[in-house]
């Protein structure tokens, strides 16, 4: 699928989520309309909001450089494949600097 380029298309695609986000709520509100689901659903969007900013925003920014996103699929491979580079076995060794080799090595990947 090509990216969306157009300035105009973009703020249109947020609208829509924005819409159909709102339409669903309130779909969702009116099969029970209590205090404790609206509550319990707004937790819920801001866990999820605070989720995808997490994986858009604070990985990249905090945690790995080198990462970009592109989307939650590859938020997901990302840390699949930090973990596989995270489980591989320390050399071995009595000397220091082999520890700050091995860090700098996994810093540049």
């Amino acid at each position: 699928m090509k990216n969306i380029t157009s300035p105009g298309l973009i703020k249109l695609k947020g609208i829509l989520f924005l819409l159909v986000g709102l339409f669903a709520s309130v779909l969702l509100f009116l099969e029970q309309p209590t205090l404790k689901v609206a509550v319990l659903f707004a937790i819920a969007v801001w866990c999820f909001c605070r989720f995808y900013y997490c994986a858009f925003y604070v990985i990249e920014h905090y945690v790995d450089s080198s990462y970009r996103f592109s989307g939650l699929w590859s938020f997901f491979c990302h840390l699949v494949q930090r973990r596989k580079h995270e489980s591989r076995p320390a050399r071995t060794g009595s000397d220091d600097s082999n520890k700050h080799d091995e860090t700098d090595s996994r810093n540049h990947l």
